[in-house]
């Protein structure tokens, strides 16, 4: 069964890093694009990151410069270092990636999300 395992949320304060780390397992044929979205309380989901395969990335103008998407393909992992983190930046963090089990057509996945604080 394939699924998306994320990792490395919290508490911090204003100003401060977290780096988040999503792992994909399971029975993986091509792993395609991967990154990352948040929701936050009364908002909707939107776009962080994401990454190809080969490298191309896409941020999310406000995210740009503080937010570093990068993956290790071998390990079927991307992460997300955020640095110089703001109040607004709270939010739950979901990781997503498209994939193609072995012997299935590739689907989009969904990690389970791991929350983030930050605390002025």
């Amino acid at each position: 069964q394939v699924q998306l395992v994320e990792s490395g949320g919290g508490l911090v304060q204003a100003g401060g890093s977290l780096r988040l780390s999503c792992a994909a397992s399971g029975s993986i044929a091509i792993t395609n694009v991967m990154g990352w979205y948040r929701q936050a309380p009364g908002k909707q989901r939107e776009l962080v990151a994401t990454m190809s395969f080969g490298g191309t990335t896409n941020y999310a103008d406000s995210m740009k410069g503080r937010f570093t998407i990068s993956r290790d393909n071998d390990k079927k992992t991307v992460y997300l270092q955020m640095n110089s983190l703001k109040p607004e930046d709270t939010a739950v963090y979901y990781c997503k990636a498209n994939l193609r089990p072995r012997g299935a057509l590739a689907q989009d996945y969904w990690g389970q999300g791991t929350q983030v604080t930050v605390s002025s």
